[in-house]
């Protein structure tokens, strides 16, 4: 059987796929198309093996908490566009990975941003941890936290985190996230 390669349009709605549709981030709308394989992402609260997925509905990139969901994903920073990467001040290169976090209250259909405190940290498999500066970003109704994290070629980060929405108990937050050369193609 002959395989076909994906079309722009096919890369957009994987990306957006990775991003998460929850976050509804115009980031998402404009970065570049990832490429084979997925990356993996498991929430460490229910202790699941990491495994690709693809689709919006999986729930795989987030974790919710009372009346909070939080959601997450990181990505190499490669695949944004130049444009989105200077706008948001974030480095492009391969050795980088993008951390994303937004926090929403309540039910999916009628959920809306909540400031949070984040506190992030990434470890590699040879046990180095970098902490991570998030800083909050508001582009019209959406509010969401970024960071930037080293990462190798074929690296693989756990991540820590723990939100704190405003006047709420914090909420801790695990996920291991792979990085493929592949994904870093523009």
């Amino acid at each position: 059987m002959a395989t076909f390669p994906p079309t722009p349009d096919t890369r957009r709605v994987r990306l957006a796929a990775l991003l998460g549709l929850a976050l509804a981030l115009p980031l998402s709308a404009l970065a570049s198309p990832p490429a084979a394989p997925p990356v993996s992402a498991a929430a460490s609260a229910p202790a699941t093996p990491a495994r690709p997925s693809l689709y919006l509905g999986s729930g795989r990139n987030s974790t919710q908490s009372g009346e909070f969901t939080v959601h997450y994903n990181a990505m190499p920073t490669l695949q944004l566009t130049p444009e989105i990467a200077r706008r948001h001040g974030i480095t492009r290169s391969a050795n980088r990975a993008l951390l994303n976090v937004s926090v929403r209250r309540g039910k999916a259909a009628e959920s809306s941003p909540v400031s949070a405190r984040i506190s992030a940290a990434a470890t590699n498999p040879a046990g180095q941890r970098q902490s991570l500066n998030l800083r909050e970003v508001r582009d019209g109704q959406a509010l969401y936290y970024l960071g930037e994290a080293r990462i190798e070629p074929r690296d693989e980060l756990d991540f820590e985190l723990e939100v704190q929405p405003e006047g709420s108990a914090p909420i801790r937050v695990r996920f291991r996230q792979e990085f493929w050369p592949a994904q870093a193609t523009r």
